[in-house]
């Protein structure tokens, strides 16, 4: 059973490692896409096409974030499960998760803990 649950979990960690890739390499191409063809329309909305790029690739970078420590986390606990790695991936978890509160709060404007419709001074 064991020598079944290795592979299988090597190659989830690899797939998820790929789809975190992709989905922020796809999405920062959406993004810039759906920009351009804002930009060149010129409509009356309330937000700008730059403000829109920047929540589009800032969800992007989220979503693939996310990806990435499901694969390190996977990895980590049935692949390679010692201290050192346990370490490593808590030292990986930590700066990601840091990095996905950042970038939830730079494109909300508000902290977590706040309202809806509060933004932050």
């Amino acid at each position: 059973m064991v020598k079944l649950v290795k592979p299988i979990a090597e190659w989830s960690a690899a797939i998820m490692e790929i789809l975190g890739i992709f989905m922020i390499i796809g999405l920062a191409v959406y993004a810039l896409a759906y920009g351009t063809t804002r930009l060149f329309k010129q409509d009356e909305t309330r937000t700008s096409p730059f403000d829109e790029v920047r929540q589009n690739l800032g969800r992007g970078i989220l979503l693939g974030l996310e990806f990435l420590v499901a694969a390190d986390i996977i990895y980590t606990v049935v692949i390679d499960l010692t201290f050192k790695t346990v370490g490593v991936l808590a030292t990986i978890v930590l700066i990601r998760t840091f990095l996905s509160f950042t970038l939830d709060v730079e494109l909300t404007g508000r902290w977590p803990w706040q309202k809806e419709g509060q933004r932050q001074r």
